[in-house]
């Protein structure tokens, strides 16, 4: 063992630059293992791991006190499939108003005294529970600079309302409240306007579909007095919003974990090969010394995994520190908490790399092992004779120097090698050209998702915007009427720069087959400058028209040229649809129509496109002023932000493409410097036959140039193909459709660029042998065999 271990030493040792390799290349292929690993079993039903660990609610159920006692309440627990209940809480309606006088979205408040409960567990994220009268804990989506720990909110714009004191914020995963107090300062905060109901968690024993969930509603409601049951909530639809986050994750991480382990076999298994190419003569000696071919193949095995052993190691480490901040954004995202990597990803991504790395060194190693003794003393370092001739004789017929043709007829000498660069280029171009579309894609989603921001100025009717940074009123300042919505209208038209501007206004409506409410969209005028992308169909072009999304098709079961029947408060009309909509803004189902088919229905916000040159602030300013009177306000809209779920799969798709790229780099440098090192013999006759060192450069980047060029005509198409596959896989997983503006953002020079990315890749590989080559001393190389 002790002249086996000095073998293996010995090899590591003299061939630094394939151990560096090595090394380097598991190390960030178990690196970006690790990242999408962590990443996929955090985003693998988020939804469903922290529901369990909180045993939620299967059914949020809200009833009528006055029609049901809190023992009726109590005594539905015991009725047949009902496996855990909570409650009763008593549970009311809040529009608080901040510190600085902006009033929030209503709130479901609750009174609980404890966080734990048999069903629905909350997860306290920061602070404390509510255990007095005036305190109150939030939903951790609304901790920010708005609201933290101390901070205080006013329960409603009254001048008498308590205010309360934030000392926490919790998370409920089945969205069950807004807010949480204690009991008795709920029952406080009760009017006749905001009645105060009891609220009743339940799970049942078959709570897997939608019509179980409703069957176990129906128990609910026979059990207790007619009307007790004021309304009801299913885990489902929390759920389902949860999972369409997740999903459109999984297609992505493994398209990048295949390419990962692609790479990395090949890089592996081609520096072994070229260990043993390089070292026949090496080998032999061993052979004639008294090692039998078994420990010839444990040493090379041995010489691969050393330093993938350190590679492994490091790439754990870097992993884990790289999807820190990711789950944290993921984390966001799920709205899960204690997102970490979980141990045995990183113990299986490590033992899945040894493998790896263990047979791609088998089969190299084994050819060590079968070479005979005598043949490999005598052939040596030397290459086949004659291989690649014709590839020298048909190179030369080139009118290129002669240093360029030797170095593009070079590769045919070792086809095995050759091939393994070729792979590992065209898997980096692929990673390059998949990265590219998917970046460019999912900013077109966010484009796409957000409309109403591709319109310079947006005009409210309702009184002075409230969160918008401008105009913020004074605490206690009442709001202001309603602005008449014509007036605004002749404003806008009035106001000099105005290009084309229209109305916008957002009402609940009803649609026979939907359960529930639906939001309508109405607009007044030429909308198609602020327009969602279309799936198919095309957008409103008049009245008696329907926008829908892909959700509400499928929850409807209508298609284009159906028509449905919309009730907006006093008005119903049936429209046709016409058009699919890519609307991702949120669950809600969400339609779009003409304001003419609501005749009751005006305007309440107008959305403005300035003429070319005119400043979009300057004109929001001028026209705040010409509207403010009427009770309105304008501001100019910057593109908004991209969420959460974008960034992190931007991250990540940076990160791993990085990553790729340079283990393809490094695959290419160890075969240069084989390739390199076997002719040094050669380029010291080059040398002395008058070729000068930047001819020497010349002759070494050429030998990859072919290698990149092929690489790059091979990985381009793949990884459009790969961006054509992964994109609608992500849309489905999601439930919706793409527009072709989602899928079709590759444009022609892109292409051709990243074309020229594999030679790119080709030669940032080669330079730094390159370098060496046109260094080495032209008696040094002749002296070398």
């Amino acid at each position: 063992m002790s002249a086996l271990g000095r073998v293996v030493r010995s090899g590591v040792g003299r061939r630094r630059v394939q151990t560096v390799v090595i090394a380097l290349a598991t190390m960030m292929a178990v690196a970006s293992a690790v990242v999408a690993g962590s990443l996929m079993v955090a985003t693998n039903a988020p939804f469903d791991r922290a529901f369990s660990r909180q045993n939620g609610a299967h059914l949020t159920a809200e009833f009528d006190p006055a029609k049901v006692s809190t023992a009726q309440l109590t005594a539905t627990g015991t009725l047949d499939g009902v496996t855990g209940t909570a409650g009763p809480y008593p549970s009311t309606t809040i529009h608080g108003v901040d510190d600085q006088g902006r009033q929030t979205p209503a709130m479901t408040l609750v009174g609980r005294s404890d966080p734990d409960s048999d069903v629905e567990r909350l997860d306290l994220k920061t602070g404390r529970w509510p255990t007095k009268t005036g305190e109150i804990a939030l939903s951790e989506s609304f901790e920010g600079p708005a609201f933290t720990l101390g901070s205080t909110l006013k329960a409603s714009d009254a001048d008498n309302s308590p205010t309360l004191t934030i000392v926490g914020f919790a998370l409920s995963v089945g969205k069950t409240a807004d807010a949480w107090a204690t009991p008795a300062q709920v029952r406080a905060l009760g009017s006749k306007d905001t009645p105060v109901t009891s609220q009743m968690l339940y799970r049942f024993d078959s709570a897997g579909t939608t019509s179980q969930i409703a069957a176990d509603r129906k128990k609910l409601a026979a059990a207790v007095p007619s009307g007790a049951l004021l309304g009801s909530q299913s885990y489902l639809d929390t759920k389902r919003a949860a999972d369409q986050n997740a999903a459109p994750t999984i297609p992505f991480l493994i398209a990048f974990g295949v390419l990962g382990i692609v790479m990395s076999v090949i890089i592996v298994g081609s520096v072994i090969s070229g260990a043993v190419g390089t070292s026949l003569r090496r080998i032999g000696i061993l052979k004639a010394i008294g090692f039998t071919p078994r420990e010839v193949v444990r040493a090379y095995i041995a010489q691969a995994l050393l330093p993938a052993g350190a590679g492994i190691a490091l790439g754990v480490v870097l992993g884990n520190l790289m999807a820190l901040p990711l789950l944290e954004d993921t984390e966001t995202v799920y709205g899960t908490v204690s997102l970490t990597v979980a141990w045995w990803v990183d113990v299986l991504v490590a033992a899945v790399a040894l493998l790896v790395v263990g047979v791609a060194a088998l089969v190299p190693a084994l050819r060590a092992g079968r070479l005979r003794t005598v043949e490999a003393i005598a052939v040596g370092r030397a290459p086949r004779t004659g291989r690649g001739q014709w590839a020298h004789r048909a190179a030369g017929r080139l009118p290129l120097p002669r240093a360029v043709t030797y170095g593009l007829a070079s590769p045919f000498a070792h086809p095995v090698r050759t091939l393994a660069m070729l792979l590992a280029v065209a898997f980096g171009t692929v990673a390059a050209t998949f990265a590219l579309g998917l970046t460019s894609s999912l900013n077109e989603v966010a484009a796409a998702g957000d409309p109403e921001s591709r319109n310079d100025v947006s005009v409210f009717a309702g009184g002075p915007t409230i969160g918008k940074g401008q105009h913020v009123p004074a605490p206690n300042t009442p709001t202001p009427a309603p602005a008449d919505p014509a007036k605004v209208s002749a404003a806008i038209k009035a106001q000099p720069g105005t290009a084309l501007y229209y109305g916008v206004a957002q009402e609940e409506a009803t649609v026979p087959g939907v359960s529930g409410t639906v939001r309508v969209t109405l607009y007044d005028g030429d909308s198609s400058s602020g327009s969602y992308a279309m799936i198919s169909g095309h957008w409103i072009t008049g009245p008696g028209q329907v926008i829908v999304s892909s959700h509400f098709l499928e929850t409807t079961g209508t298609e284009i040229g159906d028509t449905v029947r919309v009730t907006a408060g006093e008005d119903t009309a049936t429209l046709r649809i016409v058009g699919e909509a890519f609307d991702t803004s949120d669950d809600t189902l969400e339609i779009h129509a003409d304001i003419a088919d609501f005749s009751a229905v005006e305007p309440t916000e107008f959305r403005v496109d300035v003429k070319e040159g005119v400043s979009p602030t300057e004109y929001a300013e001028a026209l705040t002023a010409a509207v403010e009177p009427l009770g309105a306000d304008a501001f100019a809209n910057s593109l908004s932000e991209q969420d959460n779920l974008l960034i992190v799969l931007n991250a990540m798709a940076a990160l791993l493409t990085l990553m790729l790229i340079s283990v393809a780099g490094l695959g290419v440098l160890n075969s240069v410097v084989l390739d390199t090192r076997e002719r040094v013999h050669d380029l010291g006759v080059c040398k002395a036959l008058g070729m000068t060192p930047r001819q020497t450069v010349s002759l070494v980047l050429a030998s990859v140039a072919g290698i990149g060029i092929f690489g790059g005509l091979v990985g381009v198409p793949a990884g459009f193909a790969l961006h054509g596959f992964v994109l609608p896989e992500m849309a489905e997983a999601a439930g919706t459709g793409l527009p072709p503006s989602v899928l079709e953002v590759y444009d022609a020079l892109e292409l051709v660029l990243l074309g020229l990315a594999g030679v790119g890749i080709a030669v940032l590989g080669a330079l730094l042998p390159a370098g060496w080559a046109a260094k080495a001393r032209t008696a040094t190389a002749l002296r070398t065999e």
